[in-house]
């Protein structure tokens, strides 16, 4: 006899009542679970257990695909902003499914099987790329590559909109969080030398501008002992000879500009480059 736990657990705790009994659940057995409180419906053909995530019963309740930003941050990719739900709907569906949420009317690039609460990891980084400014779209797809969700070489396959063929040629893997991915396109124009996440004097530096002028990001875990460690890093580069700049999560997302001015102040010093003879 099939294990109706078992199965839901397969489908993430949540499936239509149809699927069940494809996988040899038997309508009294369904009945019996929701009689007995161990399924709750959730609309007419879907069951849940009790604790299921209330995003996807959301989802199945709505008829919808938990897409774009939503399930970028529910794989754990780096999202700078998700203020509201995205969900995707069927482009011929003819009515809005909720209005709560970020709706995305758009065909899929990959399709959908009718089953399906969640988008694909390609679907996401399509509508991602439609629906988010340039520097929070590309923090998602390098984010995605670097975590290995998806290789370029298949999205390179897919008949990308142009929002999306352009972040595929400008995302790389070296970033090591969407902050960095975000401070690299915002100091192109300088015309120098930025390479991420290259080791010097026995650790990484998250972007070393030019040949000598290393910028340090922090997140949230430069604290306790990961600060003492950087503060040690830091001396160790000056000693090298290299100067460095760090900054906090709150400087790269709200006071960019105060950053960029250090930046370009240091770069107009000459503190980018190379010594050579004790003189820049």
């Amino acid at each position: 006899m099939t294990d109706l736990h078992a199965v839901m657990a397969r489908k993430g705790g949540i499936a239509r009542t149809a699927v069940l009994r494809s996988e040899g659940i038997g309508r009294h057995a369904i009945d019996r679970a929701l009689a007995t409180a161990a399924l709750v419906r959730v609309k007419k053909g879907w069951v849940a257990v009790p604790d299921a995530d209330g995003e996807l019963r959301a989802a199945a309740r709505a008829g919808v695909v938990l897409t774009c930003v939503t399930q970028a941050r529910r794989l754990g990719l780096w999202v700078l902003a998700a203020d509201r739900p995205h969900v995707a709907a069927h482009p011929h569906s003819g009515r809005a499914p909720t209005r709560t949420a970020v709706v995305h009317w758009a065909a899929p690039a990959v399709p959908r099987h009718p089953d399906v609460l969640v988008d694909g990891i390609e679907n996401v980084l399509v509508t991602v790329a439609s629906c988010q400014p340039y520097e929070a779209a590309l923090a998602i797809w390098e984010s995605a590559l670097r975590r290995g969700e998806v290789q370029r070489e298949a999205l390179a396959r897919l008949a990308l909109p142009p929002a999306a063929r352009r972040l595929l040629d400008d995302a790389g893997v070296y970033s090591d969080s969407g902050l960095e991915t975000l401070v690299v396109p915002r100091l192109r124009w300088l015309g120098l030398p930025m390479r991420r996440q290259i080791w010097i004097a026995g650790h990484r530096v998250d972007l070393l501008i030019g040949d000598r002028l290393v910028l340090q990001i922090d997140g949230g875990h430069h604290v306790g002992a990961q600060r003492d460690a950087d503060i040690a890093h830091d001396a160790a580069l000056m000693l090298l000879g290299y100067h460095v700049i760090r900054v906090s999560y709150v400087q790269v997302i709200e006071r960019w500009s105060d950053v960029q001015e250090v930046i370009m102040r240091a770069v107009a010093q000459g503190l980018h480059a190379r010594e050579r003879d004790g003189r820049r």
